[in-house]
């Protein structure tokens, strides 16, 4: 499907990020990072709007996903945490952004965690999907309940040489199955998805899924040169830029517990939103929750 909007893209040191832009080029950068399995898509009703405001808005595709690619062949396609961060801010890099607002959800939204925690003067502010995005990987091993590990089937599967054939045979219609599962209330969602798709289709798509998988659970080895970024990130370190946290009540991968656990990660202003009605792809099925947010970091709106 052809994007609804002109792509540019930005050299870093591992890639050609792929990305569109909006707003004047003068404008408070604000940069809108997606999720797995999903694409910039998910931005189309919030990143007008931004730029209507008089912001810069960027929303790249990640690594794995439509047009971006790798620059070297013989380049790890690592999917791990630490290699999503260190895209964002080589992104940043690139384009001489000095500091942004981030917003983010699922895989965007760690990486958009781990740059707030541990570069903040990289970050005006922080709309994170679903809290603390940052992953403890030395407990990722604890048996966790049953009714979570069940929620929790796609990332088993996708431990298996069996997983890796199917995401390969199967990209399409698996994730098409877990947008649904996701998002059991966002009646348009099965009407977008195709929208989204074709990004799926990009040549690393499945290696840097299968990688991420596994390396959380530590069932894959991490990219040396990401070693440092990954230790760190096993301290848990705090969040200290403005936060507000979103999360979808109706999120049938992770929904959120009654009690924030999430909130001794912030030492900042941090605030957390429950939104009714709303499931896992946060910025598509509620775009004017995650404009309120931005703009309330940007200073536009009064927080509440």
């Amino acid at each position: 499907m052809t994007n609804p909007f002109p792509l540019l893209y930005a050299r870093t040191p591992l890639l050609d990020v792929a990305y569109e832009a909006h707003g004047p080029i003068d404008g408070k950068p604000v940069i809108l990072l997606h999720g797995f399995p999903y694409d910039p898509r998910a931005y189309d009703a919030i990143a007008p709007v931004l730029a209507g405001h008089g912001c810069r808005v960027l929303v790249p595709y990640l690594r794995g996903y439509g047009p971006t690619r790798f620059i070297n062949a013989q380049v790890m396609r690592s999917g791990q945490q630490a290699a999503l961060a260190k895209d964002l801010l080589d992104f940043m890099d690139a384009l001489a952004i000095p500091q942004a607002t981030l917003a983010g959800y699922d895989w965007g939204g760690r990486a958009a965690c781990i740059v707030a925690a541990l570069w903040p003067e990289r970050v005006h502010g922080l709309v994170t999907g679903d809290g603390y995005n940052i992953q403890d990987i030395a407990q990722s091993l604890k048996p966790r309940a049953p009714v979570t590990e069940h929620r929790l089937w796609y990332q088993y599967y996708f431990h298996t040489p069996r997983g890796m054939d199917g995401l390969t045979a199967n990209r399409g219609e698996l994730c098409k199955l877990l947008w649904s599962l996701w998002s059991p209330s966002w009646a348009e969602g099965p009407g977008l998805y195709a929208q989204t798709a074709a990004s799926f289709d990009n040549p690393d798509f499945v290696e840097v899924v299968i990688h991420s998988y596994r390396h959380r659970f530590m069932y894959a080895p991490g990219d040396p040169a990401l070693e440092a970024i990954e230790q760190a990130l096993a301290l848990q370190p705090a969040i200290s830029v403005p936060s507000i946290s979103l999360c979808g009540a109706d999120d049938g991968v992770g929904p959120p517990p009654e009690v924030d656990d999430d909130v001794e990660h912030f030492s900042g202003f941090y605030q957390r939103r429950v939104l009714p009605g709303v499931g896992h792809n946060i910025p598509q099925e509620a775009p004017q929750a995650t404009l309120d947010a931005v703009l309330e970091l940007l200073g536009e709106k009064r927080s509440r």
